[in-house]
């Protein structure tokens, strides 16, 4: 994966303009019936080292579920990609999907682990959020929750000015949604089997090699 970015990224073809979303894929019965401790780190998921003590199975509305959470670029292409429990917050995961972000140089040089901008929906909608990515450099395309837009109002004078917003720009967000749907062409990812999350979030990230090889055939 490492390598099919650093060749995507030398021959142009990842936008920097990322998304961040996540998905729910409900755990079959047979892929859940291991001890499992709640409540695990989600920080550790992204380290395939080392298995989770809920193995990255969680209870959601919809029953025993995973939630796939996937930072991709402006074509919808994966850049990052996390497994975790499904009853798992989406804001807090946006931190290690950010820093998990490092595509290497073909040739020398640093690798790139900033994108130009990121969109997200409303659920990413937080302080936190906008200061980290102001901190880095890193433009939000980001729309305020509307409890939030009347905080601000209550305030007055005091409630500050709203956040900048390029609605024009968002209606690019809907890339990762299709992103969504090239991964779960796979029954073992729109479904999970695996009992331990290493194996099935291993399989996650096999079909987005397979989807940048398809990307770097494709392309004169």
């Amino acid at each position: 994966m490492a390598t099919l970015l650093a060749d995507a990224d030398a021959a142009g073809l990842i936008d920097w303009d990322v998304s961040v979303d996540s998905t729910i894929n409900r755990a079959h019965q047979y892929g859940t019936n291991l001890p499992r401790d709640t409540g695990g780190d989600l920080a550790n998921c992204k380290n395939l080292a080392t298995e989770p003590p809920d193995h990255g199975i969680g209870r959601s509305r919809g029953a025993l579920s995973t939630k796939t959470h996937l930072l991709s670029d402006g074509h919808g292409l994966p850049l990052v990609v996390i497994c975790g429990p499904g009853q798992a917050g989406d804001s807090p995961m946006s931190s290690e999907l950010l820093d998990a972000v490092r595509v290497m140089r073909a040739g020398s040089g640093r690798a790139r682990t900033r994108p130009d901008r990121v969109l997200t929906d409303k659920a990413y909608s937080s302080a936190a959020i906008r200061r980290l990515l102001r901190g880095q450099g890193i433009g939000a395309v980001i729309p305020e929750r509307a409890d939030q837009i009347q905080n601000r109002k209550n305030r007055g004078r005091s409630g500050g000015r709203p956040p900048v917003f390029d609605a024009v720009k968002y209606r690019d967000r809907n890339v990762v949604e299709r992103g969504f749907n090239a991964f779960k062409q796979w029954r073992g990812v729109a479904t999970r089997y695996d009992k331990h999350n290493a194996n099935y979030c291993g399989g996650v990230l096999v079909r987005a090699i397979v989807l940048w090889l398809k990307r770097l055939r494709d392309t004169p």
